[in-house]
Parts: C-alpha cells; sequence; structure tokens
C-alpha cells in the first residue's frame, strides 16, 4: 500500500511524464513543417509516445498499489524553436529534470521504507540514463554540425539510428 506522501509525489511524476510527451509532440509539430526534418520528426513523435507509456506505467503502478492516479492538467507546452539546435538543448534540459525528479523519488521511497516502490523506481532511473545521454549525443553532434547543411542532412537522416534501447 502506497502512502499518501508517496502517492502524491508518484503523481507528480506522471504530471512530468505527460509534459513531457507533450513537449515532444509540440516539437515534432514544429519540426515536421520544417523542411527537410522528417527523422527528426519521427524522433520527437516516438519520443512523445514513449513519454505518454512511461507516465500510463506509472498511473498502473499508482493504482495498483493502492493509490489514486491523477490525470492532470497540462499547461501550453513550447511551440516553436528558433533552431534545432534550441530545441534539443531544450530537450536536454527536460530530461535532465525529469531525472532529478525520478531522483528525488527513490530517495523519498528510500526514507518511507517502501522498497516496492524503489524497486519499481530503478526502471525509471536507468530509462533516464539513457535518455540523457541520448540528448547529449544529438547536442553534441549539432554543435559539432553548426550551420553545415550537409552535416545536419545526415544528422536528421541518422537520427533514428542513435535511439537507445527501449
Amino acid at each position: 500500500m502506497l502512502s499518501k506522501v508517496m502517492a502524491e509525489a508518484l503523481n507528480q511524476q506522471v504530471l512530468m511524464e505527460a509534459q513531457s510527451s507533450q513537449a515532444y509532440l509540440a516539437m515534432g509539430s514544429w519540426a515536421e513543417i520544417q523542411p527537410g526534418l522528417k527523422g527528426v520528426t519521427e524522433f520527437f513523435y516516438k519520443h512523445s509516445e514513449e513519454e505518454r507509456l512511461h507516465m500510463l506505467k506509472l498511473i498502473h503502478y499508482i493504482n495498483e498499489r493502492g493509490g489514486f492516479a491523477v490525470v492532470p492538467e497540462l499547461k501550453q507546452p513550447t511551440l516553436t524553436f528558433v533552431s534545432l539546435k534550441k530545441a534539443f538543448e531544450e530537450l536536454l534540459k527536460h530530461e535532465l529534470a525529469v531525472s532529478a525528479s525520478i531522483n528525488d523519488l527513490v530517495d523519498l521511497s528510500l526514507r518511507e521504507k517502501d522498497y516496492a516502490t524503489h524497486n519499481f523506481l530503478q526502471w525509471y532511473v536507468m530509462e533516464q540514463m539513457e535518455e540523457e545521454k541520448l540528448a547529449r549525443d544529438c547536442n553534441d553532434k549539432l554543435e559539432m554540425i553548426g550551420d553545415d547543411r550537409s552535416g545536419l542532412y545526415l544528422f536528421d537522416r541518422d537520427i533514428m539510428n542513435m535511439e537507445s534501447a527501449e
């Protein structure tokens, strides 16, 4: 059985995962209207769906452990970006915030001696390590490319191969 404090904290994570999904959906929509970014568009849309699945996993866990998972109200995400580089900088910043939130949940689970939740959260810890690495790799490649359009073409073509294993 989840404590009230743990259920509330997990529901905050549901909100964060939902916001992640919305943010990546908005990034995908923006990328889709930019010329030549088909791979990037698919990348963002796929990540939006993955974040939604992360949210659902939390919802199921909260409900199965005797809590009540609350479907959160979402605020409008950023809709446009001055450049692809800025979009990926936002992605990295967002993933770092999600990692910090997961770490706080792990800490709370240990303080509450909720070892089932601690065990459940280990999947998220590993997932965030992969997500951070992928975001850093994308940012590093975009930094290396700079304004080189042929480099951007290759980045767009190859981005789906950069995916971390799910």
